[in-house]
């Protein structure tokens, strides 16, 4: 039997019945990359001999009754994760040859767990792009169309599940960097409720593995399956034990409601920043029908929902904020000579993103407690919905632009090019007040491209989902492997 397409569910049960090694899932695995990785390029750094010998201590251990949710099954890690002895660059030159010291704490769960971790998936450069490409590793390529995008930031890590490398994977996601491989690439990704589970060791290279609390950040599952998205959250969920896990244990909560037609849910298509291209907006539709034919409660429309525009222009800001900390003071100083002379009257995106960059504290403290305001406005609207369908990107993978200038960058949406960054905002609208979001495949466009959308839920309640997005898997279908 061919393996490298099976579920980690299919895996575990064939691992435990005898019908298969680990070291032969491994192997086949491996062959699988050597074959067709040179035109995808998702493993950016293989690791091999100790996958191997990883699988053979896995086959060892179950033959004295060892058992564990992972243990044997081939995995791959996205390259911004420690791993001792592994490099951890980000896809910057400066620190090619930086090596961590020990595993980050996600990849310690996953081992633990019994997971065979066959090597690193690729990023962009320092994690910040839509599209994975960097100067050491190169390109990743749509294994659907090898002159679009795999997405990013962990494009490597959907790229590789969507090839048959590995069954699983792990990534991080800021501003959808779980959710948009998964939309293009055509398989599944969750970004937990903020603070979930802990990122210790996912961290930029050289800078020390702190358990710290980031803002927006999450580290998460990508999966082919939904049920196994679920298997994986739970190795990964969970307080750093350094800190929270102290003294606290996780217990999430079950999910809502077991049956489709017991769920209430609200489907969003059109946002007031940018629209929705008609092929996704088919695959919201698609979901929408599926939902209302199983009996479910579909609306589109709640005077209970954050205000969508507020909503981007906080996102906007909190993102961007942060991400000039680290800049030059020469550099610094040129982004507010630039933003002091913006006009009064320009409300874009790009105006707020140029503002952002240059917040003071005290902007920023405002900002949060704006983000407090929705949050409670959140809580209000999930005691009368239980899940929010919407895009994640607003369109399919989009064709390779690797312009050093994002600013430059222009996205096509039905012939009309609007500025690249501003498909950022349907990404940004869980990520904002931190609720988890499950993306999940939902056809595919004209041109045969994958399209997903994402089903938001209720803070720390991130079987809701995980559950629904279960439900509609079976009602309309899921992950189909590139022909």
């Amino acid at each position: 039997m061919e393996w490298n397409f099976a579920t980690a569910e299919e895996l575990a049960a064939a691992l435990r019945a005898g019908e298969v090694t680990s070291a032969e899932l491994t192997d086949e695995a491996i062959a699988r990359i050597e074959r067709d990785d040179k035109e995808i390029n998702a493993i950016c750094v293989p690791d091999f001999d100790r996958a191997r010998a990883a699988a053979r201590g896995a086959d060892q251990a179950r033959a004295r009754g060892e058992d564990g949710p992972l243990l044997g099954i081939p995995v791959t890690v996205k390259e911004s994760y420690d791993i001792a002895g592994l490099p951890t660059n980000w896809g910057m030159p400066p620190h090619r040859d930086y090596l961590p010291a020990e595993d980050a704490v996600q990849v310690s769960r996953l081992k633990a767990a019994g997971a065979v971790v066959l090597g690193k998936t690729n990023v962009p450069l320092g994690l910040q792009d839509v599209q994975t490409s960097n100067p050491i590793y190169g390109t990743t390529n749509n294994p659907w169309d090898h002159g679009r995008t795999s997405g990013g930031s962990s494009g490597g890590s959907a790229a590789a599940l969507a090839s048959g490398f590995g069954v699983l994977s792990i990534g991080s996601d800021l501003a959808g960097s779980l959710r948009t491989p998964a939309h293009f690439c055509g398989v599944y990704a969750h970004k937990p409720t903020l603070g979930l589970a802990a990122n210790r060791g996912m961290v930029p290279p050289s800078a020390p593995a702190l358990p710290v609390d980031l803002d927006l950040a999450v580290v998460g599952p990508m999966a082919r399956t939904a049920r196994d998205l679920t298997l994986l959250l739970d190795v990964m969920a969970g307080p750093d034990p350094l800190t929270l896990g102290v003294a606290y244990d996780l217990t999430l909560p079950p999910a809502r409601h077991e049956r489709l037609c017991d769920f209430r849910v609200l489907v969003l298509e059109e946002h007031p920043f940018i629209p929705t291209g008609s092929a996704v907006r088919a695959g919201v539709n698609r979901v929408a029908d599926a939902l209302a034919d199983g009996g479910a409660r579909v609306e589109r429309h709640s005077p209970l929902l954050p205000d969508l525009a507020e909503a981007a222009l906080l996102y906007t800001q909190l993102l961007f904020s942060s991400s000039v900390a680290r800049f030059p003071v020469e550099g610094y100083e040129q982004l507010r000579t630039r933003a002091a002379g913006l006009s009064a009257d320009d409300r874009t995106l790009d105006a707020a993103r140029l503002r952002a960059m240059v917040f003071s504290h005290r902007d920023w403290m405002e900002a949060d407690n704006r983000r407090e305001l929705h949050r409670h406005g959140w809580r209000q609207l999930f005691a009368e919905f239980d899940a929010v369908v919407c895009p994640i990107t607003p369109t399919p993978a989009f064709p390779h632009d690797h312009h050093p200038d994002p600013r430059e960058r222009r996205i096509d949406i039905d012939g009309v090019e609007y500025p690249y960054l501003d498909q950022l905002v349907w990404a940004g609208l869980p990520t904002m007040p931190g609720l988890p979001a499950t993306a999940i495949p939902a056809g595919r466009s004209p041109e045969g491209l994958p399209v997903g959308v994402q089903l938001i839920g209720p803070m720390f309640e991130d079987r809701t989902p995980l559950r629904l997005a279960e439900l509609l898997e079976r009602k309309i279908g899921g992950f189909q492997a590139p022909k």
